[in-house]
């Protein structure tokens, strides 16, 4: 008896004993982008990182997190740190001092983060304070050995039932401080499971959060003997030892051995009648399959699809590369609300109209300005836009990207609820010459940053790959400080992990704007997006529209133009007059030198988005010479591909995505 009591005290306490070795091990992940903005050696940048760094250990051990600022703009630094929930403010202090180091150390980037087991500490120069970005990342070394279970269907199901029950404990009850443990026991042993956020979101985030991280650990780790998920703004851990020091959750499945009985005679009863109705039901679904083929699609799937966006599930993607729904709460608005904001669709409120429907300027009931995007009615294909865009900008998050505030479908009404841009569109200002004139160099240059900032986060840095597959100006908002927001993500498709490249049976998409190989053969990768950018940049510069450049009567499109004035070194001659008037001719010929390379005809000369942003951030660097844009794609689609009612826009159609 003596020794069971001994053994038990010794495993309690071996976590205890072991803080101080973890506080000083080596880091489970760094997130340090080469492509992000680096600060140089002795700048301001740095001197006032090193101050942040400096304060953060001292103020973190207080309370367990800790977050301010130094600096004034355009050197002010953000940083954050947090540690573990079950450490005392001794090892808490190591921890972050040993984090603080380390990311001074391994990384000059002016936006990184580093996680240690019991701590984590985060710097950027943009303010991302109570902002929740999800982005799940896996340790490379973490345990990855496979339990031996006889039913790993029921340790998934058991391993959950924790974690979404300490998710919630975290999330909503305020005396544990976004940090809860828990256990449950299993046939194996007992699963332990830690979760915990970053104190500076709300309760709804913060189990939002943890319900991606939970579903990230699912495709990686379950059925596993451990496994961890980091992220931003919240961790998720389990294990079948015990790895934290403080009281925990102890929770029961539901489905205990005497009821696994009672549900088995249940089944045993019920089976034959239900048999009995499967052959029943089989004839009258024969009946209805035929029947509703002869209905219209949009009657067919509206509540199907109703019911789809509400579903609270992971986010999947189908061998199609479709969306399937994903587990954020999405905000569904009543039309009577919607349609008292619009002042019901007035004129007087329309913003501008697109290929699948309206937008309208309305005010909510507490005062919030919003943008509604009226679909087609009586259109699957708006019932599609729909259904991709709120699930995929669900899951996005960015500056630079137009934020969804809610959605509803009611009948034939299909609508969106966007946050309100002032300042409209791009094309409201680039095509326009008197408005045109309100953009000078500056605005211009941090517009076209924006727009890159939006694609790479789109192509890199989000948890999804997503090819934009529709970039143009009128795709391009601006809000009141002119800060370019991409929208329009009916079209967008999801890359997987290991794809590239994909191909389609249709095309979508507007044309003056689609790259060669998308248009002619279906084929559209981040390359497709690169080439929709370097057209937008040209015409930024030039303040002439692509299609409209060749419709207009002259021999060539608008990427042709820049090509020939630049290999006749007469590149000024491209350039819109308003913009040499800030002195800026370096920086204005560079911006086009970069979006002839974005243009080239081959996808594989094309920078990345990622070399656009060094690029544009550096001026050490010598940019390689472009090569030939493609210059037949306005006459081709306008021929092959556009109807004679609407020559600027494709209709949309669900495309099939396959690896090449």
């Amino acid at each position: 008896m003596e020794k069971d009591v001994l053994l038990t005290m010794l495993f309690l306490f071996i976590p205890l004993f072991l803080l101080p070795i973890l506080a000083s091990a080596d880091p489970l992940s760094i997130f340090c982008p080469n492509d992000s903005r680096n600060y140089t050696h002795n700048s301001p940048f740095e001197n006032n990182l090193k101050q942040l760094l400096e304060l953060l250990p001292s103020n973190t051990s207080v309370t367990g997190f800790y977050n301010t600022s130094i600096g004034d703009n355009p050197d002010t630094v953000y940083g954050q740190a947090l540690c573990r929930g079950d450490v005392n403010s001794t090892v808490c202090q190591n921890c972050i001092q040993n984090a603080s180091q380390e990311i001074l150390t391994q990384c000059t980037s002016e936006d990184a983060m580093i996680w240690f087991e019991l701590c984590q500490v985060r710097y950027s120069y943009q303010m991302f304070f109570s902002l929740m970005v999800y982005a799940g990342k896996y340790p490379d070394d973490q345990n990855n050995l496979e339990l031996n279970v006889s039913d790993p269907a029921l340790f998934d199901d058991v391993l959950k039932y924790l974690l979404n029950n300490i998710s919630n404990e975290a999330a909503y009850d305020p005396s544990k401080r976004m940090f809860a443990t828990g256990e449950i026991k299993f046939s194996k042993g007992t699963i332990y499971g830690l979760v915990q956020c970053t104190r500076d979101i709300s309760g709804d985030n913060c189990n939002s959060c943890l319900l991606s991280a939970i579903g990230d650990l699912e495709t990686c780790c379950f059925s596993r003997q451990g496994g961890i998920v980091l992220s931003r703004n919240c961790n998720v851990r389990f294990e079948m030892n015990q790895f934290y020091n403080s009281s925990s959750l102890v929770l029961t499945y539901p489905y205990s051995n005497g009821a696994k009985w009672k549900t088995w005679m249940v089944v045993v009863v019920t089976c034959v009648p239900l048999l009995v109705l499967a052959i029943l039901s089989g004839s009258c679904a024969v009946y209805h399959r035929r029947k509703r083929r002869t209905q219209p699609d949009g009657e067919k799937s509206e509540n199907a699809l109703l019911h789809e966006l509400a579903r609270p599930t992971g986010v999947e993607i189908t061998e199609d590369g479709e969306l399937v729904p994903g587990s954020e709460d999405l905000h569904f608005m009543n039309l009577l609300t919607i349609r008292a904001a619009t002042d019901d669709f007035s004129d007087s409120n329309k913003l501008g109209k697109g290929g699948f429907g309206t937008v309208y300027k309305g005010v909510l009931p507490d005062g919030k300005e919003v943008a509604v995007k009226r679909l087609s009615r009586r259109s699957w294909q708006g019932l599609q836009e729909l259904k991709n865009e709120v699930i995929l900008i669900a899951k996005l998050q960015h500056r630079n990207l137009v934020k969804l505030l809610g959605c509803g479908i009611e009948g034939e009404e299909k609508l969106l609820v966007y946050e309100f841009m002032p300042n409209r569109s791009l094309d409201f200002f680039i095509f326009d010459s008197e408005r045109r004139t309100q953009l000078d160099w500056k605005t211009c240059y941090n517009i076209i940053v924006g727009i890159t900032r939006g694609l790479l986060y789109l192509h890199e840095d989000s948890r999804l790959k997503i090819i934009h597959r529709d970039l143009k100006p009128s795709n391009v908002l601006l809000d009141n400080e002119m800060v370019a927001k991409i929208s329009d993500f009916g079209m967008a498709r999801i890359f997987r992990e290991n794809q590239n490249i994909a191909n389609t049976r249709r095309v979508v998409g507007t044309y003056g704007y689609m790259a060669p190989e998308y248009a002619m053969e279906g084929v559209f990768s981040v390359k497709s997006d690169v080439f929709s950018f370097g057209v937008i940049l040209l015409e930024i510069i030039s303040g002439k529209k692509n299609n409209g450049f060749y419709l207009t009567g002259h021999a060539q499109t608008l990427l042709a133009y820049a090509w020939r004035l630049w290999k006749e070194g007469k590149e000024l001659e491209f350039v819109d007059p308003l913009l040499m008037v800030s002195g800026q001719t370096i920086e204005v010929l560079k911006c086009m030198h970069i979006g002839l390379l974005c243009v080239q005809e081959d996808p594989e000369d094309r920078p990345t988005m990622t070399s656009v942003v060094v690029l544009l951030g550096n001026d050490s660097l010598a940019l390689p010479q472009p090569k030939h844009p493609a210059l037949a794609i306005a006459r081709v689609i306008q021929t092959d591909q556009l109807s004679a009612t609407n020559p600027s826009i494709n209709e949309l159609t669900l495309s099939n995505v396959s690896p090449h």
